[in-house]
């Protein structure tokens, strides 16, 4: 309860030794690892997608199109769970989603490796989206809120690195153990982390909030004001390239790599480990730079374009090499590195009455426009082939990210410790 007159107090003054106080926090530590399990999870599948529906029976072009429903499914739950898990966050604290998310993707996590069909299969992906859904908007939102204003930055930058080193991780446990165990081994690491439940505290901001009785996680607070409408709508869209990198570049590598003409076949595996290897590293620059500049605007769109530029170069690779494709894979991954950035400016739009709310729904609403851009991706491969219609809905992505970053509010200097007026 404290904590917005402490940060008001020590913000301008405290030396490297006070920071690192502050970033070995519990609170913060748990928000990173809960998500270095949840990027564990969501990136799994995108590794172990053709051994697994190989195991389960699926051969040829269903590798491929029951992948992409599968992905749709993992992405709907995230969509659902986004909302749902936003409002409890604001309505009951943010200690109940960084919680309540991890018991459950973790449950499904163990569940997945018992699957015996596709049916299943398609059921526990859905479920663990709903789960996946609430712990980085909650853990951002904690750390964003319990941390000085000038050195949050930070704070959110090791909660997204830790948690794409997730991404690594998976494919490390996914090449010494089999899918189903691997799986598993997810479900086990965050079934640990909520040992650590009982010694990390809730937000001051949000108790503050809580005594004020003001309207907490209203969905409408979004919807009837035009202006803070249109911002939200803004802080998804500067998202979007990110899972077209995903989603399309990266998941589908294997199938990219052979309209290329690549001289062997692409392993999904090492393309998903080196893109979130090279993104760990991104999330520490930009956020470093961020920090350095007080700018997260100018950060992200160097970013966005640096990612629409090396995806040029990966889809008219003109070498046959699958080293050089690799290579550009974990160059994606490094421009994809504005990640953290993308949620802090979420978190920092907003007021606290709908903080949880909206960095909650915000990265889920970008996660699940894999659904979208993974369709237009299919429909535009029929007539265009794949090469081209990758290019041409990186282009559109990158464009409307760009549009909707210009005419965004610079967040670096702002102090969060307010509500939204009804």
């Amino acid at each position: 309860m404290e904590d917005g007159k402490i940060n008001s107090a020590i913000d301008s003054k405290y030396d490297n030794y006070t920071v690192m106080q502050h970033m070995l926090r519990l609170p913060v530590l748990v928000a990173a690892l809960g998500y270095l399990v949840d990027m564990y999870d969501l990136f799994l599948f995108s590794i172990v997608r053709v051994p697994s529906l190989t195991d389960l029976g699926l051969t040829g072009d269903q590798l491929l199109e029951d992948g992409v429903m599968l992905l749709n499914l993992q992405m709907a739950g995230l969509l659902i769970g986004g909302i749902f898990w936003g409002i409890l966050g604001d309505k009951k604290g943010r200690l109940s989603v960084l919680f309540g998310s991890i018991l459950i993707y973790s449950l499904a996590n163990i569940a997945n490796g018992f699957v015996t069909s596709f049916n299943q299969y398609a059921v526990l992906r859905f479920i663990a989206g709903v789960g996946l859904a609430g712990e980085l908007g909650a853990g951002i939102t904690l750390v964003s809120e319990i941390l000085p204003k000038k050195i949050r930055g930070y704070g959110t930058t090791l909660v997204a690195t830790l948690g794409v080193l997730g991404a690594i991780l998976a494919y490390v446990v996914a090449e010494l153990f089999a899918w189903r165990a691997s799986y598993s081994i997810g479900g086990v690491m965050g079934l640990v982390l909520l040992v650590m439940r009982f010694r990390v505290f809730e937000s001051g901001m949000f108790m503050e909030s809580k005594e004020k009785k003001v309207d907490r996680g209203n969905v409408m607070l979004l919807f009837n004001n035009r202006a803070r409408f249109f911002k939200y709508l803004k802080s998804i869209v500067i998202g979007f390239p990110i899972w077209f990198v995903v989603g399309v570049l990266i998941t589908f590598s294997p199938e990219l790599g052979a309209a290329i003409g690549l001289d062997e076949p692409v392993d999904a595996g090492i393309a998903v480990m080196l893109s979130f290897a090279f993104q760990a590293l991104g999330n520490v620059v930009s956020g470093i730079l961020s920090q350095r500049y007080q700018s997260r605007k100018k950060i992200i769109g160097a970013f966005i374009v640096l990612s629409f530029v090396f995806a040029v170069i990966y889809l008219w690779l003109p070498s046959t090499s699958v080293f050089v494709f690799y290579l550009l894979c974990a160059l994606l991954g490094f421009a994809n590195g504005y990640w953290t950035l993308f949620i802090t400016v979420a978190a920092e739009l907003f007021g606290t009455n709908i903080r949880a709310t909206v960095a909650t729904t915000v990265p889920n609403f970008v996660r699940g426009a894999v659904i979208p851009i993974t369709t237009m991706f299919l429909f535009l491969k029929t007539g265009m082939g794949v090469i081209n219609s990758a290019l041409i809905v990186g282009a559109i992505t990158t464009i409307l990210a760009l549009l909707a970053l210009w005419t965004l509010p610079e967040t670096f200097h702002k102090d969060l410790n307010y509500n939204e007026e009804n």
